[in-house]
């Protein structure tokens, strides 16, 4: 069999505002390979970025059943997986919950891998974690950011 080296995905979202212009920051490493991702929206919120940042890392991934260590320093999405709340969404059918959007599509990409998730502190000098938030907030500074399509229908929804 073809052990493969485990893969450590380190992730940052942030916003400026709370919802503002955001980012997200991804550094996917396996053994010598090393990979930067980064994007931003015009209006989101850091939550929604922190959790998108894992997503689309878990979606990078060429394999399935992979040895996934996420490093976080977001304990919103730490927490949903390591004390259960996600699943206790899902069986409530995400009720009154915000981010079902990206829930959702991360329970898709999170069940073809075997994932541990770590958290951090943030802003405490760990160095992949930093320039995760480096990537993140860079994104959000660029030019003509896209609408993030879920927060605005989410928002929308929230209204009527």
């Amino acid at each position: 069999m073809d052990k493969k080296a485990p893969i450590y995905l380190f992730t940052d979202g942030a916003a400026s505002g709370n919802p503002g212009p955001g980012g997200y920051g991804i550094v996917l490493r396996c053994g010598e390979y090393e990979k930067e991702l980064s994007g931003g929206f015009a209006l989101t919120t850091n939550n929604r970025m922190e959790l998108l940042a894992v997503i689309l890392g878990l979606e990078q991934i060429k394999w399935d059943n992979a040895q996934v260590h996420v490093v976080s320093d977001s304990s919103y999405v730490v927490k949903a997986l390591n004390e259960g709340w996600l699943d206790k969404w899902k069986r409530s059918g995400f009720k009154g919950k915000k981010n079902v959007d990206l829930w959702l599509r991360f329970d898709a990409a999170y069940h073809r891998h075997r994932v541990a998730f770590h958290w951090i502190k943030g802003h405490a000098g760990h160095p992949e974690n930093e320039r995760c938030d480096r990537l993140a907030v860079a994104a959000y500074h660029e030019p003509n950011l896209p609408e993030d399509t879920g927060y605005t229908a989410s928002q929308t929804e929230t209204l009527i």
